[in-house]
């Protein structure tokens, strides 16, 4: 599987035609904001920065359940509708977006876009995590989520943000203990 870096930017037209109508209009103005942002600061002369993390998992602290974490635990939830965006999903854990947020604001001359994404991880190996790791949940096996069908998105690289000393501190466990954890403590598993 490719992995998308920097220099790739969501297709507009591919998000339209291929994706959740729901998801649109979040996308498109991401990449859109994102464009301007980028050209603003080469027009002014200021050194812009801008973080695309992949999903963003673990606890949260907002009032209503969100959508990164929702669709992250598709699995856990029993959400099939949701399966199919999980193909090949790459994800991040919320200190360390947060984080590497600091560490691009306190390093010196840094300019431009960086992905920070720890894992990209497939379905069939997501139910094999989550089965292993959480038992008292009812999660399909990799065989029965074999017909499952939709886009199957390139992982995003995060050599970038790495290669300038960034380190993740967290992965795939440490995101969905503490999402699973939120989860159960407000209700919603």
């Amino acid at each position: 599987m490719d992995m998308m870096d920097e220099s790739f930017w969501t297709d507009v037209d591919f998000v339209t035609q291929k994706l959740n109508p729901k998801t649109h209009p979040y996308l498109i103005s991401k990449t859109f904001t994102e464009r301007a942002v980028l050209e603003f600061g080469t027009q002014h002369g200021l050194d812009v920065v801008t973080v695309n993390p992949g999903l963003v998992v673990g606890p949260f602290i907002c009032p209503r359940f969100p959508d990164s974490v929702r669709s992250s635990l598709a699995l856990v939830l029993g959400n099939r509708s949701e399966y199919g965006f999980l193909l090949n999903i790459s994800m991040v854990h919320v200190d360390d977006v947060a984080r590497a947020h600091i560490f691009l604001l306190e390093y010196p001359d840094v300019k431009g876009r960086y992905n920070c994404s720890s894992n990209t991880i497939s379905l069939d190996k997501l139910s094999e995590f989550l089965r292993g790791k959480y038992p008292e949940f009812p999660i399909p096996s990799p065989e029965t989520l074999a017909e499952i069908k939709g886009p199957k998105l390139p992982g995003v690289s995060s050599k970038k943000l790495l290669g300038i000393g960034f380190e993740f501190n967290n992965g795939l466990e440490e995101m969905c203990d503490g999402a699973i954890q939120c989860c159960k403590e407000r209700g919603y598993v």
